[in-house]
């Protein structure tokens, strides 16, 4: 597979069912958002030699945003049925929720806001967070022009996810004997 194809050099892409759209189209704009959180949990990921388990779950949550980027990217749903790993469903949701509730658990109660930063890896993963904030509400608008055009369970998961971001930053801020600021 080669790296360059020339086909975009006119400004333009194509979706997964081989419709031409603009590369500052709000889809691709919208899946362009999941990639940066993406690259964001992978630096997030380099920073945590110590804590394997953030590490893994790291990783998984790394291929499933390489599915929702392709639900993205497939608004007629083209590939979505061939394709089992490319989108989330209730199933993954769940997962997100059990690892959010179990690393909560590791922590002292949240009395207060905090505020971002901390060690590397905490840092990183508040930073995350926010990517994913962003790319979330990219996805609500995008839904709301057409509502067939996002998959609810994408939204969800996304949603969820920031939830997860946030505890795995207060984890890996604890791990590292890194002391939280209140607001």
């Amino acid at each position: 597979m080669k790296i360059y194809t020339r086909t975009g050099d006119t400004g333009e892409t194509a979706l997964f069912d081989g419709t031409r759209v603009l590369k500052s189209d709000a889809r691709v704009a919208t899946y362009g958002e999941i990639d940066e959180l993406n690259a964001c949990l992978g630096l997030s990921r380099s920073m945590l030699a110590g804590q394997p388990e953030l590490s893994e779950m790291i990783v998984q949550i790394q291929r499933d945003l390489f599915g929702v980027g392709a639900r993205l990217a497939d608004p007629s749903r083209k590939i979505a049925d061939r394709v089992t790993k490319a989108g989330v469903d209730a199933a993954d949701i769940v997962r997100l929720e059990r690892w959010i509730d179990m690393l909560d658990s590791l922590l002292p109660p949240l009395r207060r806001f905090i505020l971002p930063g901390g060690s590397n890896a905490g840092a990183m993963l508040h930073l995350a967070r926010t990517v994913c904030r962003r790319a979330e509400r990219a996805m609500v608008a995008l839904r709301a022009g057409n509502e067939a055009s996002v998959e609810s369970a994408l939204i969800i998961y996304v949603n969820r996810l920031s939830d997860l971001l946030f505890v795995m930053a207060r984890v890996a801020n604890f791990r590292d004997d890194t002391t939280e600021i209140e607001w």
